[in-house]
């Protein structure tokens, strides 16, 4: 069922499509592209649907809150047509193909590419996920035409080029024996000695200034997608963070 201009109009009590606010269209087989002509749009519920691309909500720069549980989302690529909306806060995206079959790989996918969310399927979101997600969480890349199609309940992403990085730096010794030879038997590579690596404690030293550089770079690159109210946002998040670990310093000195 296409959502026309008289139903929306008729359902938000209003004159003109650019006023509407709130859209509430749980239940039936709502076509969402009718969404495109309402930029003013703050909430749209749309639960419950056969929804299966995001692109419609892309130009409704005010909105705060998406609700889209039970759809046909394919993929987590999707999440692109949503990077352009500095104002979205909650997102609850549970129960489409898109969540995968790994809770945790799905969740810091979803934060690494909005980590302006406060809600994500109705749980808050808190400050220490948004930083590992940019850590544990994949870089999603624009929607392909196989995404679109119907195709197996999965994570659609790329590595850029901070996980690739992050990648080359782990240890293999961590890996178990099987895990490690497994590996390295598919690549066709022979298995590594530990005496070409150096000491662990200076492969811990090296993993962990990687690991902060990695951490840096996410942040920086995610810095050129923000808009000034984005940006204020970050600034205030760095500032209070700033205070409280100034705040910690002293407390630890005092002792």
């Amino acid at each position: 069922m296409k959502l026309t201009r008289k139903m929306v109009l008729s359902r938000a009590k209003a004159s003109e499509l650019h006023s509407v606010r709130k859209l509430n269209c749980w239940g039936p087989e709502a076509k969402i592209s009718i969404c495109r002509e309402m930029p003013s749009l703050e909430v749209i519920t749309l639960s419950v649907n056969s929804i299966s691309s995001l692109e419609p909500v892309s130009r409704c720069r005010q909105l705060s809150e998406l609700y889209l549980r039970k759809n046909c989302i394919p993929s987590l690529a999707e999440l692109i047509h949503l990077k352009g909306l500095p104002r979205l806060r909650v997102l609850w995206l549970a129960e489409n193909p898109c969540c995968g079959t790994c809770p945790h790989l799905y969740r810091m996918t979803v934060l690494r590419t909005l980590p302006q969310l406060q809600k994500l399927d109705n749980q808050a979101v808190t400050e220490e996920e948004v930083s590992r997600a940019l850590m544990e969480g994949e870089e999603v890349t624009a929607p392909s035409r196989e995404d679109l199609g119907s195709g197996p309940p999965e994570l659609s992403y790329t590595l850029s080029a901070v996980d690739a990085a992050t990648e080359t730096t782990q240890d293999p010794l961590n890996l178990g024996k099987g895990e490690a030879s497994s590996d390295q038997g598919q690549l066709g590579l022979k298995p590594t000695s530990r005496d070409q690596f150096p000491p662990f404690s200076q492969q811990e030293a090296t993993s962990s200034r990687s690991s902060k550089n990695n951490i840096l770079m996410a942040i920086l690159m995610l810095l050129r997608e923000l808009d000034i109210e984005g940006l204020e946002a970050v600034h205030q998040t760095v500032v209070s963070r700033l205070q409280a670990l100034h705040k910690r310093e002293l407390q630890e000195d005092m002792e």
